[in-house]
């Protein structure tokens, strides 16, 4: 395919509408594997696909912007930076997006290689105008921005060219351009200061971190409510949590959800912060936090029972993410009635109501019910068995009516649910005792659509699995499951073919 490429390439010098060899191009190029373009891609061949970029007609750009993208992946980030580093850095300033794009993609690949990078940071004038694209209005492009100077975040050099040079006033002056913008480079900030204790270091010498915190507090609420996102991205790393702390800023995040009691206008930033805790309880110790910070534990079961939807969609999202491991599954018994209580509204709004709040009780259902093989002691299968009846009088009728609703979601979930319980012995036991789920579990035609199918597939596929499942089902269900294993999920019956094909 390289002669022809070549040729259209020639092609188009020339040309006075180049639009039908710029397609028959793009077409080539899109059929052609990229390994094979690298010869093709020299730097004479591509000249002719930049000057086009200078074209008034939109549609030339954007063609010649996916040309370009198709060579240039040819192209190794070394060679990028040596023969098209000013024709990218053009790019960045040019009025079409696709372009921007296009330019701030082949600077990440040159930033995130340990030789290139070299090129990128010998030329301040590359990364400021980087810089800039963060406040373009076009999201894409801001986010593209994000991403190719955050990878400078895992090289000293790189950290002393954005926080230790007059990059760092054109970041500063970047954002003063509106909320929205100031808001990217805390992204990006928070983005660099995760990679290691040493990026931290660097952004909190900026100043940028501690005015991202200072945040937290201020007089706008939605802003707060962004802060604390970003604050809790922070949290996902080790050495991020050690300097929250340092700072005082956990505590400060406890108060503020004691001090949302008075606020009218809490509601905009709360959930945020009962996921701020939930997110360390799961990487810490749920255990730790809840016993460090009670008023989390608190505000969480009192959310759970709360009127606004919006409020009890993250108090089940957050009890479900607790509940998903032993340790969190034992926090929750302890608090006896309270947990109790909560488990029954779960579900009261599994069965009716909103759509999206069903799926999510059901979630956290199937979060709280889960056992791995291995942490399936007297106890913990105890704890689960509790749980399950607490759920309803007729819990395994309830899931299953949930089940046969039209839908889909509900039916996948309420699967789920099923499948978390099937590998415990205790759900063996009420599914062989249940009138007719092993044949509902057998049956096929009760899954509507692929996602069905699958999600009945992995309930069979935990029952086969299970070391106790033939002795619990008996041999006739055990063998009918492993056939079903072995016919894939979208398996048709060779007599379900002939009444489809038979009837009207």
């Amino acid at each position: 395919m390289a002669v022809p490429i070549e040729r259209l390439l020639e092609d188009l010098c020339g040309v006075e509408d180049p639009s039908e060899e710029l397609q028959s191009l793009k077409t080539a190029l899109l059929s052609t594997p990229v390994s094979a373009l690298r010869e093709a891609a020299s730097r004479q061949r591509l000249d002719v696909i930049f000057s086009l970029l200078k074209s008034n007609e939109r549609e030339h750009v954007e063609v010649c912007a996916d040309i370009l993208e198709r060579f240039l992946a040819a192209i190794s980030p070394v060679d990028l930076a040596q023969h098209y580093r000013a024709e990218l850095q053009g790019g960045l300033t040019h009025p079409h997006d696709a372009v921007k794009t296009l330019a701030l993609t082949q600077i990440g690949r040159m930033v995130a290689h340990s030789h290139a990078v070299t090129e990128i940071l010998n030329n301040h004038d590359i990364l400021r105008e980087v810089i800039h694209c963060i406040g373009e209005e076009k999201m894409t492009v801001a986010k593209q921005a994000i991403q190719s100077l955050s990878k400078l975040g895992h090289s000293k050099p790189g950290l002393d060219a954005l926080f230790q040079s007059e990059l760092l006033k054109v970041l500063k002056d970047v954002m003063a351009t509106s909320d929205i913008v100031r808001y990217r480079i805390y992204e990006l900030v928070v983005e660099i200061a995760s990679v290691s204790p040493v990026s931290l270091g660097y952004c909190a010498n900026s100043s940028l971190i501690s005015q991202l915190l200072s945040e937290l507090t201020g007089d706008d609420v939605l802003i707060r409510a962004t802060a604390i996102e970003m604050v809790t991205t922070l949290a996902h790393s080790q050495h991020g949590r050690q300097y929250l702390a340092q700072k005082g800023i956990t505590d400060k995040i406890s108060s503020m959800i004691t001090d949302a009691e008075s606020d009218p206008f809490s509601s905009l930033y709360l959930p945020g912060l009962v996921k701020f805790f939930g997110n360390l309880a799961i990487i810490d110790s749920p255990q730790q936090i809840c016993e460090s910070y009670p008023v989390f534990q608190s505000k969480v079961f009192e959310m759970a029972l709360d009127p606004d939807p919006a409020m009890i969609g993250v108090a089940f999202d957050t009890l479900g993410l607790l509940g998903s491991t032993v340790e969190g599954k034992q926090v929750l018994q302890k608090t006896g009635e309270k947990f109790e209580k909560v488990l029954l509204r779960m579900s009261q709004l599994a069965s009716s109501g909103d759509t999206a709040l069903r799926v999510r009780s059901l979630e956290a259902i199937t979060q709280l019910l889960t056992l791995q093989t291995e942490q399936q002691t007297d106890d913990l299968l105890a704890l689960t068995e509790s749980w399950f009846h607490l759920l309803s009088h007729h819990p395994m009728d309830m899931i299953r009516n949930i089940s046969s609703q039209p839908f889909p979601e509900l039916h996948c979930w309420a699967l789920r649910v099923f499948n978390a319980i099937a590998t415990q012995l205790w759900g063996q036991k009420l599914m062989i005792n249940t009138p007719g789920f092993m044949e509902y579990v057998l049956n096929r035609s009760t899954s509507p659509n692929k996602e069905a199918k699958d999600a009945k597939f992995e309930l069979v596929g935990s029952l086969v699995s299970s070391p106790t499942a033939a002795d619990i089902l008996g041999s006739q269900h055990y063998i009918r499951l492993k056939a079903y294993l072995t016919e894939g999920p979208y398996y048709v019956s060779a007599v379900a073919l002939v009444d489809t094909e038979g009837g009207d």
